[in-house]
């Protein structure tokens, strides 16, 4: 029989060969997920006897990483603040860094009654639903151009148990009638001339049209200022390096108050700003 630690380093092995990063943690993660437990609960027994089964689906999914395929793929779900979400590839894996937009939309609606919140671009539904949560007042409502986004969208709705508008549409042919007390969004904003740079993982599985786009940010910005009450805000995530060229496009549009927020690791992450109050 193989035990739980002798199969974690071989699986870490693996996938170490692949060009994983962070093979060892792939590996307890998978291996956690398989056997329904922690990553503490597996350092705590790695004297545990490995059936076949479970040794069988170890490999399979340790195949796939093998492949680069991100990990939230291979497990079918990820973590995003409170939440646990179905993730495949067709939607971008939610990422640590955008729970800052999160953190920043409820700080904007704190003290609105029923605030009415709009997210473009909503793909696996990770920003409305966890704002849907965390303000459980909030009416939101999610859009996206993908409807296959959108499906994995409902699924997570379903799986939380949220209620959240799912809404179809194409954000360059403007935004929903408000008004809106928060319009948010993640817009594509990878140049088609660095999606060759950036890792396997996101490359080569995730989908495209969630990445890579020219004139997204501007159209959010541009298309929220006739949807927003006076005095609504508006919430962006930017590229790395970006927040600075998006705060002055929010300046230029009329957006009063505009301020940039750090994520986790210390970049400016979020833009955001006000329209201008009501005389």
């Amino acid at each position: 029989m193989t035990t739980a630690a002798a199969a974690l380093s071989g699986v870490a092995d693996r996938l170490a060969d692949a060009g994983c990063e962070s093979a060892g943690v792939d590996a307890e993660i998978m291996l956690a997920h398989v056997l329904q437990t922690t990553r503490s609960g597996l350092r705590a027994d790695g004297r545990r006897e490995l059936d076949a089964n479970t040794l069988a689906e170890l490999d399979r999914l340790a195949a796939r990483r093998e492949r680069r395929e991100p990990l939230a793929y291979v497990l079918g779900e990820w973590g995003f603040r409170r939440l646990t979400l179905n993730v495949d590839a067709r939607v971008l894996v939610p990422r640590a860094e955008t729970e800052i937009v999160v953190e920043r939309c409820l700080a904007l609606i704190d003290g609105v009654a029923a605030p009415r919140v709009l997210d473009v671009g909503t793909g696996s539904g990770a920003i409305a639903l966890a704002i849907a949560d965390e303000a459980p007042g909030a009416e939101v409502t999610a859009m996206d151009v993908s409807r296959d986004a959108l499906d994995v969208a409902r699924e997570n709705a379903s799986r939380t148990g949220l209620t959240v508008e799912l809404v179809h549409g194409d954000l360059f042919l403007g935004l929903p009638a408000g008004p809106w007390d928060l319009v948010v969004s993640n817009p594509p904003y990878v140049g088609p001339d660095e999606i060759e740079t950036l890792e396997p993982e996101v490359r080569d599985w995730e989908p495209r049209a969630a990445l890579v786009g020219e004139g997204a940010t501007e159209a959010v910005a541009r298309g929220a200022v006739p949807v927003l009450r006076p005095g609504g805000a508006l919430v962006l995530e930017s590229a790395e390096g970006d927040a600075g060229r998006v705060s002055d496009l929010l300046r230029t549009l009329g957006y009063i108050e505009v301020g940039i927020a750090k994520d986790l690791s210390g970049r400016d992450r979020t833009v955001e700003g006000v329209t201008t109050l009501a005389d």
